[in-house]
């Protein structure tokens, strides 16, 4: 079993920011992907930003240039900083994770975590 708990999310006015976290523990051999979804209401959820085990990486055409994807491997965590927040950012932002374990391998979201940018 592996467990991501996400924290970061909040309420912010346009143009300030943010940093998401999220961290994954449990029975981890390795995690050769992570990555960030959103979904805002009435919408598909869609692809954020993704960054591999050898730290490639590949963002939304919506949010380059202003959100920077990293992770920390000995920690088994990824961040998302978001800056120049948008008001069509707002949504409830996941974290998923491809986890190698012990059994073989998954995938793994978050629970979620609301983003909300208004003044």
């Amino acid at each position: 079993q592996v467990q991501l708990v996400e924290s970061g999310g909040g309420l912010v006015q346009p143009g300030g920011s943010l940093r998401l976290s999220c961290a994954a523990s449990g029975s981890i051999r390795s995690i050769y992907v992570m990555a960030w979804y959103r979904q805002a209401p009435g919408k598909q959820r869609e692809l954020v930003a993704r960054i591999s085990s050898g730290g490639s990486t590949n963002y939304a055409d919506s949010v380059k240039e202003r959100f920077t994807i990293s992770r920390d491997n000995a920690k088994n965590t990824v961040y998302l900083q978001m800056n120049s927040l948008k008001p069509e950012d707002t949504a409830v932002y996941y974290c998923q994770m491809g986890v190698v374990g012990f059994i073989g391998a998954s995938d793994y979201w978050g629970q979620g975590t609301q983003v909300t940018v208004s003044s």
